[in-house]
């Protein structure tokens, strides 16, 4: 594993970048305050640059959260958001470390989805992005990069993206919705009874959950149980 000294880069920092795109972003992105140990510790513990635009966040930032709170892009942790990008993939994408990574948990959204960055144990375009979606439990192919996909977050239209599933008071619901959490819906969006976001139920339950929930879910129906 490389050295922190390695991976931070003073003469070519991605922060700079990132800093200037959040400035410039259509939809609204809070900077979450930064640990400066923690930062340190996540940094390493994630093996990326600081000239990269996740490397940047992880180091720079304790996440960002885009359109009041609905999609968390994970960095080296805060009080709103206690999870840093290393912490919530270990035991999930790879067990140490170090060990090279099949797809990294990168951002997840209120309504349980859950954006990943492919490794390779998604498919061949290595370095690109897919949304582990609610409403049919499958990897969808995003074809975008992590950098591209900073700006679908910061600059798409979220509305049109989550037509289905934004709810009359939506904004008053997430804005209460701590960064651990996320809602959970019954009947399940992925059921035929889940299709109306106004009709199903919801309820506040830890995104640890929400994840298993998933992987169970997925094997119940007959999804490769590897992802």
């Amino acid at each position: 594993m490389h050295s922190i000294e390695e991976l931070i880069n003073d003469k070519d920092p991605g922060w700079t970048l990132v800093k200037e795109w959040i400035d410039s972003a259509k939809n609204k992105v809070e900077i979450l305050p930064v640990d400066t140990n923690r930062a340190k510790d996540a940094l390493y513990k994630s093996q990326v640059t600081t000239r990269s635009p996740m490397g940047s966040i992880v180091y720079m930032t304790g996440g960002l959260l885009v359109d009041s709170g609905w999609i968390r892009i994970l960095g080296s942790g805060s009080d709103k958001l206690n999870r840093s990008l290393p912490e919530w993939n270990k035991g999930k994408t790879f067990q140490d470390y170090g060990q090279p990574i099949p797809y990294l948990l990168i951002a997840d959204d209120a309504i349980g989805g859950i954006f990943v960055l492919n490794g390779g144990g998604l498919g061949s375009d290595l370095g690109k992005v897919y949304y582990l979606a609610p409403d049919n439990l499958e990897y969808e192919p995003l074809e975008i990069t992590y950098t591209e996909f900073l700006n679908f977050c910061f600059n798409k239209n979220l509305d049109e993206f989550y037509k289905e599933y934004r709810w009359s008071n939506w904004k008053k619901d997430v804005v209460k919705l701590k960064g651990d959490q996320v809602f959970s819906f019954f009947p399940y969006l992925w059921m035929e009874q889940g299709k109306d976001i106004n009709k199903v139920s919801k309820k506040e339950i830890p995104i640890e959950e929400n994840y298993k929930l998933i992987l169970e879910f997925r094997n119940q129906l007959g999804f490769d149980t590897e992802k």
